[in-house]
């Protein structure tokens, strides 16, 4: 029996770059489901459950934050935006809302590729790369982080994760109670050609913090140290212990 294709959405109004971004994903070796406007590619994205999805910002009818916004409702799939050049404001709402990683107009269909590559690459990582050695469930104050099934827990109820957002919580857990640098969770979580992207460690954070913390304003689990990092703290009534 064949192997199932890696399936991917992809929306964008422009019907040239959509087709051609459809034809080279194809070329790859990708099942590919194109849309046109953003009521389309929920459509899609609900019916088919693809492995990633590529969202145009601007599109008619629902534009690309919408679709990301509303698709974290009931999925995890990694999403790739799409944004227009100098838009920086755009690239953190869309990372805010949820996505995994964006791209820039005007882009080459290698760039893009390569962007393809990595997500999927980061989202197939079955986290023991993160974790290396690790027993397979380690607990901290409330929360619980069962690597062998990449589920986590906080006072008995699960929390969904985007991939992204798991590999930072498990690459923070491994060095619990220690500062890495923004630098060492770049690398080890998107790679080396992230180095430097601050922002885009930023808004993650925020987001796990969000879905971690009873106060994300003033988070107990995940702090930050101005100018050096993050460090996932065992402090003040939180206890850690490894199973």
């Amino acid at each position: 029996m064949p192997a199932k294709k890696t399936t991917i959405v992809i929306a964008d109004d422009d019907p040239h770059l959509l087709r051609l971004l459809e034809r080279n994903l194809q070329f790859e070796g990708y099942e590919v489901h194109a849309a046109s406007d953003g009521e389309q590619a929920i459509e899609l994205i609900a019916s088919h459950e693809p492995d990633l999805v590529i969202l145009d910002v601007m599109m008619p009818h629902l534009d690309g934050f919408t679709v990301c916004q509303r698709v974290r409702e009931f999925s995890t799939v990694p999403i790739i935006i799409i944004t227009a050049r100098g838009q920086e404001r755009e690239k953190i709402h869309g990372l805010d809302l949820g996505a995994d990683d964006y791209l820039t107009k005007p882009f080459s269909v290698g760039e893009l590729l390569a962007r393809v590559h990595a997500v999927l690459r980061r989202a197939q990582l079955n986290g023991d790369e993160v974790v290396g050695s690790m027993q397979p469930t380690i607990t901290v104050g409330d929360v619980t982080i069962d690597y062998a099934h990449h589920i986590v827990k906080r006072g008995g109820q699960e929390i969904a994760l985007t991939p992204i957002e798991y590999r930072l919580l498990a690459y923070l857990s491994k060095h619990v109670g220690r500062i890495v640098t923004q630098d060492q969770l770049l690398e080890s979580v998107w790679g080396t050609s992230y180095l430097g992207e601050s922002h885009l460690l930023q808004v993650n954070i925020n987001r796990l913090r969000h879905k971690l913390e009873i106060d994300p304003a003033h988070p107990r689990y995940i702090l930050t140290k101005a100018g050096v990092g993050y460090l996932l703290s065992p402090q003040s009534s939180l206890t850690t212990t490894v199973k």
